[in-house]
């Protein structure tokens, strides 16, 4: 059926296989109990077969350095050292008419903020102290093995940052929130401190808890990770918070319920009853 269509309707088999085409994806999904991910990915035909041959080539060369791992295992390492290998080239942006080299892009750098304690990458008579870390990017904790073995991947660039004080005042004097003030939020707040909202704090706003404009400070003890809906609705709406302590927040809304906003989630505090005509909390 299909090479009858190509014989005699070429037009529209061209017009199948461009929309089908348009269906390409490559998706990596969340991380599991065990810091693994599932990939789910469809290619062109001739794509993909570069890619196996690419990624059975490096699993062979691997085996014959000595790795014993099983053949799919070694696949699976091979398709994440053809990554790390794309992530160090350095890209040349040539003139589309000239070919004259018209920049440089250095190879993209690669950072997982994985936050751990003393105790945690210790030698393993200490470790079981404290067998787990969390990694930020997927939200999610890790072992101490887990993490130990990333740390010993081939060329891996480790760069340690001193531990920063979370609850530390660094005020400056303008309104816009420098790096060092959004890194601490970041790390603080872990995602939107709206009631309920989950949306990660490295997708946030910072918000200034008391407006500037009103004298309130640039520090990061007035600054807090709101999502850019829940931004809007604190700004243009009568939603308002309070800052309890660093990272806790109590909100009212504007109906009169009040929630309080922390690690550990969202949980009402009072259950003042909404008038009839008025509207439930836009959540």
């Amino acid at each position: 059926m299909a090479e009858a269509v190509l014989r005699f309707d070429p037009e529209q088999a061209e017009a199948d296989r461009q929309q089908a085409a348009d269906g390409r994806r490559f998706d990596i999904g969340g991380v599991d109990e065990h810091g693994l991910v599932h990939l789910d990915a469809l290619l062109d035909a001739a794509d993909g077969y570069d890619l196996n041959q690419a990624v059975a080539r490096r699993a062979e060369t691997l085996g014959r350095l000595g790795d014993e791992s099983t053949l799919d295992v070694r696949r699976s390492k091979a398709a994440a050292e053809l990554a790390r290998h794309d992530l160090a080239l350095d890209l040349l942006i040539p003139d589309p008419d000239t070919g004259e080299i018209l920049a440089t892009v250095p190879g993209r750098k690669v950072i997982l903020n994985v936050h751990v304690t003393d105790t945690t990458l210790t030698d393993t008579s200490l470790a079981g102290q404290n067998p787990v870390g969390r990694w930020e990017e997927g939200r999610c904790p890790i072992t101490s093995a887990q993490i130990r073995e990333w740390l010993r991947t081939k060329d891996a660039t480790i760069i340690v940052r001193p531990v920063i004080d979370l609850a530390d005042h660094l005020p400056v004097g303008s309104y816009e929130i420098p790096d060092r003030h959004r890194t601490r939020v970041i790390l603080r707040d872990h995602a939107c401190r709206f009631p309920h909202c989950s949306r990660p704090a490295q997708r946030c706003d910072v918000d200034h808890a008391r407006p500037y404009g009103q004298g309130g400070l640039t520090c990061p003890c007035n600054e807090v990770a709101l999502c850019r809906r829940h931004h809007r609705a604190k700004t243009h709406s009568t939603w308002a918070y309070d800052i309890v302590m660093p990272g806790s927040y109590v909100w009212t809304s504007p109906a009169g319920f009040r929630f309080r906003v922390d690690h550990h989630g969202t949980h009402p505090i009072h259950a003042t009853p909404r008038p009839l005509d008025s509207h439930p909390p836009d959540e």
